[in-house]
Parts: C-alpha cells; structure tokens; sequence
C-alpha cells in the first residue's frame, strides 16, 4: 500500500510541474486535464503526508523511552504514543478506502427519473414526495436541480419526472437511489383509514459527455408534436414537444416542458444521452455480475430497496438493513445518514473483494 501511495504522490508532484509549464497553461483541454487529475488524488495525497508525518512522531516517541527519562516524562510520552498509533490506525483504514478504485461517474451530474408505479393516484402523490425529497437534499449540497419533463396528475402528484441534478459529486451520493421505493400511508381520499401500501421507482443516470457515447444525429428520429400540459396559449397550438428516438437501441425520450421546440430538443438529447450511455454500462455491469454481484452498487430497478413507513415514522433501507425513525426529517431533505451508511457499506464490500 505504501509503494502506491508513494506513485500517487510523485504524481502529484509532477502534476504540480506540469501546471506550471507555459505550454499546459496555453493548452486549455490538457489544463483542464490535469487539474482535474490532481484534484482528484490531492485528498489521498494529503492523508498519505499526514501518515508519513504521525510515523515519524511515532518513532522518536519509540526513541525517547529508550532513554532516561523520569516517571512523569515517561508516562507522558506513553500517551502520546497511545494517541499518535490510534492516529495512524485511522489514517490507514482512510488511506485504504481512497486507494479503491473510484467509480469513473461519481463526480457527474445525474439525471433522476421518477415514476409512480402500482398505487394509483397514491403512487404519483409518493412520487412528488420522492421529487421533493431529493430536491430538498439536493439544495442542501449547494447542488441545482432542473426538471427536464414532468407528467402530472389531477390530483397533484407525477406520473413521472425527470429531472437533473448539477454538483460535483451529485452522482456519487444519489446512485444508490436506484431502484423500488414503497410507501405505507393512510391516503387522505381515504375514508376508513386503512393503510396503503403504494410504488414509486427511481432510476439515476449519469449526465453523459458527447465524446463517451457514439450517439450520432443519422441514428436519430426526430417527432415533433403539439405540447399537452401546460404552458400557456402556445400549448396545442405549436408544434413545440418532442420525441426522439435512438434507433440502433429503440431508447425513445419525450419532451414538452419548455415553449421551445430547440430548449426541449436540448433537453431530450441529454436524456437520451445518458439513457443510452446507462444502456451500455448496464449491459457491460451484467456481465460482471455474473462472476461477482456485490451487495449493495447501484441497484436493479425491479428491486424493492426502502420503504417509508409514516404511521411508524420509519424509513427501513431493505438492502443494508438500516432503520431510521426520521421519516418527517428524511422527507424534508434530511438523507444524510442513509446515504453515507449506504457509501459506507460500498466501500466495505469493494475493501473486502480487495483483500480476496
């Protein structure tokens, strides 16, 4: 481990030097390639001299109980050796966990589908809930959301919503979101005051870059037609909504929450970009999971994860098996301790098939 983290350090050095030189500073793409590259490393880099630093310390306090020291002197040299071997401890298990392989999408922005699935009315109100809820957290993490298309009901709820989330590192934190969603309410068009159990599911994309997906304009159709929600007087009366469909994969996305038919041609391709880009990382994911599944990654869609329990104000995590008695907060926005146990639960799973 030491060995590795000693390259990734010289690599930071040269990344240093290489900042520095007048043909990168002219050179915008290779500039922007480089300081992405040492922003990336510069957390392992920092730890890695801080351990460098506490194994020094921890061998000139060695050093002095080797020699004559009094009673006192003694004992408190013995409790800092105690605290800096706890120190370093620590610093080796970060250190191990920043060595893991980093999922290449992390620090993207995602694009976060959410339909209501079996309910009924009560499904697409748990999926506004859904919607809510994650923009919410998403506020909180100083990140923006931006709803690319919504389809919604009577009653106030989504049918779907697509929306994107802009931050770095909003990826990291939402793909474990990924997947079945239910809730156990009482409906309020209820009136005997039974408890329903209703679905939403969620699935989350990866904003995708043009250059890390082939979708070309001659594999694309392009529909226009009349906007159906709302939007004014121009709604059904131009031809502003529209549908695009990627023939070599049959991935089809709608559009008509903008006026313009150009801004919902904008949005439609980023979410047809990363549909497809999602497409092929799936397929290639399958084929992986075939020798090795880990217990938590981002999800199948068809599987049950969380469920939000408000008679109990209970949200249970189905995969790690976290219960948190929070509802009314999580609801709110409030998702960090499921988020981080679910982060922290990956990185044990990749630790653990490391050290195989």
């Amino acid at each position: 481990m030491l060995d590795r983290l000693q390259a990734v350090e010289n690599r930071y050095e040269k990344l240093n030097q290489l900042l520095m030189d007048p043909d990168i500073i002219s050179d915008t793409k290779k500039l922007r390639e480089y300081s992405k590259e040492q922003s990336d490393i510069q957390e392992t880099v920092e730890a890695y001299r801080e351990y460098k630093e506490v194994d020094q310390q921890i061998k000139e306090a060695k050093a002095m109980l080797d020699e004559k020291l009094d009673a006192e002197m003694r004992d408190m040299v013995k409790e800092e050796l105690s605290e800096l071997t706890a120190r370093e401890q620590e610093l080796s298990e970060r250190l191990k966990v920043l060595l893991l392989p980093k999922d290449p999408n992390d620090d993207k922005n995602v694009i976060m589908e959410v339909r209501g699935a079996a309910g009924g009315d009560e499904a697409a109100l748990f999926a506004g809930d859904l919607y809510r809820m994650y923009s919410r957290f998403a506020e909180m993490q100083g990140w923006k959301t931006e709803v690319m298309e919504a389809n919604t009901t009577g009653v106030g709820g989504y049918k779907e919503i697509i929306f994107m989330i802009s931050g770095k590192g909003a990826y990291s934190k939402m793909k474990f979101e990924n997947g079945a969603h239910r809730v156990q309410r009482v409906p309020e068009t209820e009136s005997g005051g039974r408890i329903h159990t209703s679905t939403a599911t969620v699935a989350c994309l990866p904003e995708a870059e043009e250059v890390e997906v082939d979708v070309h304009e001659k594999d694309i159709r392009v529909d226009t037609f009349a906007s159906s929600g709302p939007g004014g007087q121009s709604v059904n009366t131009t031809m502003s909504a529209v549908r695009l469909t990627h023939l070599p994969t049959g991935v089809v996305v709608s559009c008509q929450d903008e006026k313009s038919q150009i801004k919902n041609k904008e949005k439609a391709m980023k979410v047809l970009r990363a549909r497809v880009y999602d497409k092929f990382q799936r397929e290639a994911q399958a084929e992986y999971d075939q020798n090795r599944k880990l217990a938590v990654g981002s999800g199948d869609r068809s599987e049950r994860i969380r469920t939000y329990n408000f008679p109990q104000n209970r949200v249970t995590d189905h995969r790690i098996g976290l219960t948190i008695q929070k509802l009314d907060q999580i609801l709110e926005g409030k998702m960090d301790d499921i988020i981080d146990a679910l982060i922290m639960e990956d990185q044990a799973n990749k630790l653990e098939q490391a050290t195989e």
